[in-house]
């Protein structure tokens, strides 16, 4: 089967990976070392991205527990259900406000700015983020319902920073401004 032979020197931490692999799989090292070459060739481009840190954050957020994939189709399903007529349901908005509030504990104690709370609720999807000029952002939600009920959440997450933020909302965008207290 296969034509060329490489030899390798592995680090102390490589030859132990290798010895874990082929214990849990059954194969022998060099079909692993076959098999890691092609997933690192296909997948060259993520490993080799400036972004892997974020691939590194999206991993600890989702392996903790505290944070989940969802599909933005079942987003807006549950957004659309959740309002009538009338608005949002208020025992929908009290929930949000509560996750918010505990937000608010966590945010204070791990961010100085806006931008960095942007930044990080752009890992979880629901945003994307333009730096206009300054501490002022324009923000991009993927819709409206998506804008009220984030905008929302932003407003009552930052109540214990040490700043103020502006809001100017649009239909689907909102320009978000830090301002000092």
């Amino acid at each position: 089967m296969p034509g060329d032979r490489v030899t390798v020197s592995l680090t102390d931490d490589a030859q132990s990976s290798l010895e874990q692999l082929t214990e849990r799989t059954d194969e022998n090292r060099s079909e692993i070392i076959r098999e890691a070459i092609s997933f690192y060739a296909a997948n060259f481009e993520s490993a080799r991205a400036s972004n892997s840190d974020a691939l590194q954050t999206y991993y600890r957020m989702l392996t903790t527990g505290e944070h989940v994939l969802l599909d933005v189709d079942l987003l807006h399903a549950f957004l659309d259900n959740v309002e009538d007529d009338d608005g949002p349901d208020p025992e929908f908005l009290d929930t949000v406000d509560r996750v918010a509030a505990y937000h608010t504990q966590e945010y204070a104690q791990r961010f100085d700015s806006l931008g960095e709370i942007l930044e990080w609720l752009s890992f979880c999807g629901f945003l994307t983020v333009r730096e206009t000029e300054g501490d002022s952002y324009q923000v991009v939600f993927p819709s409206e319902s998506v804008r009220w009920f984030m905008t929302r959440f932003i407003q009552r997450s930052i109540d214990d920073l040490p700043f103020e933020v502006e809001v100017e909302e649009s239909v689907s965008k909102v320009l978000l401004r830090e301002c000092e207290q």
